[in-house]
């Protein structure tokens, strides 16, 4: 990426997204955008809409998502999901009719089944019992 260039970064003050900014501002990046969630609901697509035309990003880093835990994850398992899925929803798709040139998607380990090798590998996916949390719902 050329140093010049809009970046987003989606979950720029959660442990990923924070470790992202650090990096590229390591590496020279001083185009950063970013919002929090109280000045861009990005499950919101209009607003995720009006942003993206607004800051005309080049790149984007999707870290953003809902996240609680075990507990959470077990009482609230439909709305994690489906916040989830509109905050990546929209990103994606935003990014994409705005002509973003690139757009790197993080996922979480949890994606993996519970007793995976470490360190964990794309091809260890699903091919293990997930931990119980993150079962599909009944």
């Amino acid at each position: 990426m050329p140093r010049e260039a809009r970046i987003y970064v989606a979950g720029h003050r959660g442990l990923v997204g924070s470790a992202i900014v650090r990096k590229l501002e390591a590496e020279g990046y001083e185009n950063l955008v970013v919002r929090t969630s109280a000045e861009l609901d990005l499950r919101d697509q209009q607003a995720v809409a009006d942003f993206f035309r607004q800051e005309k990003p080049e790149y984007v880093f999707l870290a953003a998502a809902k996240v609680g835990g075990i507990v959470a994850n077990n009482t609230y398992p439909a709305e994690f999901i489906h916040d989830n899925l509109m905050i990546q929803t929209n990103v994606i798709h935003q990014s994409w009719l705005n002509g973003v040139k690139r757009l790197l998607f993080l996922g979480s380990t949890c994606i993996y089944p519970k007793m995976a090798p470490q360190p964990i590998k794309e091809e260890y996916l699903l091919t293990g019992p997930l931990e119980p949390t993150n079962e599909p719902m009944p």
